[in-house]
């Protein structure tokens, strides 16, 4: 997909981050666009901000873990623009610490956006781009967390390895049905986004009664320095993840130097080792990230 003018695009997420940055960049390029959040004046803010500048842009505050409402997103669409052509999966929250400290509610909340987020929004507009019958495109953002497993990181290292498996399976399954609707999947590694304040969208009925433990606090404490120290800004992402749609580009790793942590990981599959610490690794991943 390489022409984005007059074409319709719907962001999840956009309230912020990555989300309110593809927005920006989407109506630069006369996009119509279709933004979802879960937080209603986050959606507010970035559909006026797209107005401001000339864009049209409508809001639908999402919850992207309910079927139901991501349905009544896509049905929005259609009212509105009468199609979709280009859908970011992009709605995504965090819980840190260590893997059997998290509560049930933690592996619901995190799954519930990053994996079946994703899934109700290919479920809900695949379908609509297949019968449209013109170039199309998805992208699902993940994280470099599905493809390495850092320590205290577990639910949402799980998660996104999730959408890395669904969106490399998006794209074969795509293949088989000759269809013309291109997947990218998006890995960025430490960007300064709201990821690190993410407890401020969980519902009620998914928040801890129990204090943190030490290794949340920990987790929490790591995550909100290494994103407030990353050296590629959300803007920047929304300029290589437009790049990709234009080439028709899978994969979009956005920070060069982490591809040393990811074949660490492989090799140690290779070899049958035991799984080395991605963060172990020196030089142009920790600059990078």
């Amino acid at each position: 997909m390489d022409r984005f003018e007059g074409k319709v695009a719907v962001i999840t997420g956009a309230g912020s981050g990555f989300g309110r940055e593809f927005a920006y960049k989407a109506a630069s390029l006369g996009m119509k666009l279709v933004l979802a959040d879960i937080d209603d004046a986050a959606l507010a803010a970035t559909v006026d901000a797209v107005r401001a500048q000339g864009g049209d842009a409508l809001g639908v505050r999402t919850d992207v873990s309910d079927a139901a409402q991501v349905d009544a997103l896509a049905q929005a669409a259609l009212d509105a623009y009468g199609g979709v052509h280009l859908l970011f999966n992009n709605a995504g929250v965090g819980a840190g610490g260590f893997v059997w400290e998290n509560s049930a509610k933690d592996w619901q909340w995190v799954f519930g956006v990053n994996v079946m987020g994703v899934a109700n929004g290919v479920r809900a507009f695949t379908s609509i781009m297949l019968k449209q019958a013109e170039p199309a495109h998805i992208v699902n953002t993940a994280s470099v967390a599905g493809m390495l497993a850092a320590p205290a990181m577990g639910v949402y290292n799980a998660s996104k390895h999730a959408v890395v498996a669904l969106t490399e399976t998006l794209y074969h399954d795509l293949r088989l049905a000759g269809a013309s609707i291109g997947v990218s999947l998006l890995c960025p590694a430490f960007v300064p986004t709201g990821i690190a304040n993410a407890e401020r969208s969980r519902p009620d009925a998914l928040a801890n009664d129990a204090p943190l433990t030490a290794s949340q606090k920990m987790a929490a404490r790591q995550l909100a320095r290494a994103v407030e120290s990353g050296r590629l800004s959300a803007r920047d992402i929304a300029e290589m993840t437009f790049d990709a749609v234009r080439d028709g580009r899978f994969y979009v790793i956005t920070h060069p130097g982490i591809m040393a942590s990811i074949r660490l990981r492989l090799d140690d599959i290779a070899q049958l080792r035991n799984p080395s610490d991605p963060m172990s690794v020196r030089g142009e991943t920790k600059r990078d990230a």
